[in-house]
């Protein structure tokens, strides 16, 4: 791949945070956030794996596996009000595939499958308490700054054009 007649090269292994980011810039002056950021040159891993692990489904599945034990796939949607069977598919796939939820399948009439959190996924248990702690400790002002942004851009569009 070129850029503006430059080389770039890619990374063939997933990026480590420790690893330096493969681009011309220096780095220096950078937050370990920004550094981070850049990790592999593109900042794969952050992105790679917050896709994932980012959206509301998720983390209330890892907060529903949390409690230690091995759920069935209805005992796990009767935990997250408002998942379709659809999406807890999905999601589950998408955990299993990167490794933090482990899907056992018991041999039986009917058959039983079960999940629960694997050592890499249970500790994503901390961040993810702590980010639904903070979003139902910010929730009211999320909410009023919500009504105060609507309320704002709601004036209507005539005055604001007008002054032109």
């Amino acid at each position: 791949m070129f850029v503006r007649n430059r080389k770039v090269t890619m990374a063939t292994h997933p990026p480590t945070l420790n690893e330096p980011a493969a681009t011309e810039n220096s780095h220096t002056g950078m937050s370990e956030y920004e550094s981070a950021c850049v990790a592999g040159g593109h900042g794969e891993a952050i992105r790679g794996v917050l896709s994932h692990i980012g959206d509301k489904w998720t983390l209330l599945i890892v907060g529903a596996l949390s409690v230690g034990h091995r759920l069935r796939f209805t005992e796990l949607q009767r935990h997250i009000p408002g998942i379709s069977q659809r999406m807890l598919t999905v999601t589950l796939r998408h955990l299993e595939r990167d490794g933090l939820v482990r899907r056992t399948m018991h041999a039986e009439v009917p058959p039983r499958v079960e999940y629960e959190l694997t050592s890499v996924g249970t500790t994503l248990i901390e961040p993810a308490l702590a980010l639904g702690h903070w979003a139902v400790g910010s929730y009211t002002t999320i909410l009023d700054s919500r009504e105060q942004f609507d309320a704002a851009s709601a004036e209507p569009k005539a005055s604001r054009w007008s002054d032109q």
